[in-house]
């Protein structure tokens, strides 16, 4: 797994280790402890819960049950910022307008494959954003108002990660 740490001088590097430690309970190992945190106890991890190599929270102080006081994403500066549930979930509106609770992997687009993340940027519970891969590209719907319903479609189709093209809802 794949992940980047910064130094107190404001270097940073980046770092590939196997993981070592099962946090999700599934059999598999999906996380590598080490002592995130500064405290001198190897009780901290980062983890790939959505298992493309690269490490997606950040978790805290884990005892010898393997539960944890705190769990952090991404907030998508590249920061542990987002501050989350054991299991990531935060809870979403659907196109429809119903409201559901899941992720940080989801079926948002309803291709039957849980696929989809979903991405609190204000940590407020409640997803601000969702990305969403399929044949054609890829697709992001983004609350540009806080309100928990979606505002912007953004489209990449050429799959580079920059938007091709968007639309309001």
């Amino acid at each position: 797994m794949d992940y980047c740490l910064a130094g107190d001088d404001g270097t940073a590097a980046i770092w590939n280790h196997p993981p070592d430690l099962d946090l999700d309970g599934d059999g598999r190992f999906d996380a590598i402890g080490l002592d995130f945190d500064g405290d001198g106890a190897r009780d901290d991890a980062l983890a790939d819960f959505d298992g493309d190599g690269i490490a997606d929270h950040a978790v805290l102080d884990l005892d010898d049950d393997g539960i944890a006081e705190s769990y952090f994403t991404d907030d998508g500066s590249g920061t542990w910022a987002v501050a989350v549930d054991r299991a990531g979930h935060v809870r979403w509106f659907g196109l429809d307008g119903v409201e559901h609770s899941s992720g940080p992997l989801t079926d948002f687009d309803g291709d039957g494959r849980p696929d989809d993340r979903l991405v609190d940027t204000d940590g407020n519970g409640l997803a601000d954003r969702v990305l969403c891969s399929d044949e054609d590209g890829k697709t992001a719907y983004v609350d540009t108002d806080g309100d928990g319903h979606w505002d912007v479609r953004l489209t990449d189709a050429d799959g580079d990660g920059s938007a091709d093209g968007a639309s309001t809802l």
